[in-house]
């Protein structure tokens, strides 16, 4: 090789060295395709990246349990999780009992409510989580929040697991087995509408969902403040009155080993005007992702990248 060749690939080398250390690449991981957020990671994704600066991108994962181990390993620089999972990850307990806390775990932005549906066929009969019993019930994926949540609510209302035909299925293959007749129920934690839900709704099956309420609700919150008390307003699923269930929180969380800088880039371009506008004409949810919710009901440190931006809107001291 002469050596102006050599200066040339030297000179490419180090120009590609140059944008390849300018761009950064960040990650989200969501959930599965047919939730809700798959469809709101995207949109956020899209509108938060800067070309040639920071390159962001949404990512199909198994969900909350996923995500948080995912930073945690650093496979992930950042992903959507509920409240409760972020809130145990970060202190060892709950999923997390016996296992390291992760705590390097920092919130970016709380986004909105995610509501617990558990959904029934038209006409079932299933009118209470007592009803389950003897039932075939999806409780979704291993390492998915809703599989948590649905045995937590069972056990609030004195349903073991051996006590139903629990399938471990996501919510969209669920949704098809219910439709064919081989399954009764399932349990789903995503912001409503849910896609998949929506579908089953309006394709001619019909669906119901079951209240979560009374006692056994009240019990659930008081021994975990991350759940609030939420209303699935009539009509959002066809043919589907008002019903009153619990929600956990739908949290963006990343690691403390991500730069401050960046972090608060991608802050203040998710509730810039554009963003906000994009996101409240994209989703049912994206309404509810502003930056006075983004500090509600948070369990686990700011990234101080993300504390930078709302102590700047006054929304922390």
């Amino acid at each position: 090789m002469n050596l102006k060749h050599w200066a040339a690939v030297v000179a490419a080398t180090l120009a590609f060295a140059g944008t390849a250390q300018a761009q950064q690449f960040f990650r989200i991981g969501t959930g599965g395709t047919a939730g809700t957020y798959y469809p709101v990671g995207g949109m956020i994704a899209n509108n938060v990246s800067q070309p040639g600066k920071i390159v962001v991108t949404a990512q199909a994962t198994n969900g909350s349990l996923a995500n948080v181990n995912a930073i945690a390993g650093g496979a992930m620089e950042s992903g959507f999780s509920q409240s409760d999972v972020a809130t145990w990850a970060y202190t060892g307990t709950g999923a997390f009992e016996g296992k390291p806390k992760i705590a390097d775990l920092r919130m970016i932005a709380n986004l909105y409510p995610e509501s617990i549906h558990l959904v029934t066929k038209k006409g079932s009969g299933i009118k209470t989580v007592a009803d389950l019993k003897g039932k075939r019930v999806a409780l979704d994926e291993p390492g998915s929040g809703t599989l948590i949540n649905a045995r937590m609510v069972l056990a609030a209302y004195g349903v073991k697991e051996s006590d139903i035909k629990p399938e471990y299925i996501k919510p969209n293959q669920a949704g098809d087995k219910l439709k064919d007749g081989a399954l009764d129920a399932f349990f789903f934690v995503g912001g409503a509408p849910a896609g998949a839900i929506a579908e089953l709704a309006s394709g001619g099956t019909g669906i119901e969902l079951v209240p979560l309420t009374g006692t056994q609700a009240e019990g659930l919150r008081k021994t975990n403040p991350y759940f609030s008390v939420d209303n699935i307003a009539a009509g959002t699923y066809k043919d589907v009155p008002a019903v009153q269930t619990l929600a956990v929180g739908a949290q963006w969380v990343t690691s403390a080993k991500v730069d401050t800088e960046t972090v608060y880039q991608i802050t203040k371009a998710l509730f810039s005007e554009t963003t906000q506008k994009a996101l409240q004409a994209g989703h049912a949810k994206g309404k509810f992702i502003t930056k006075e919710n983004a500090v509600q009901g948070v369990g686990i440190p700011f990234h101080p990248g993300a504390e930078k931006f709302y102590k700047e809107a006054g929304l922390l001291k």
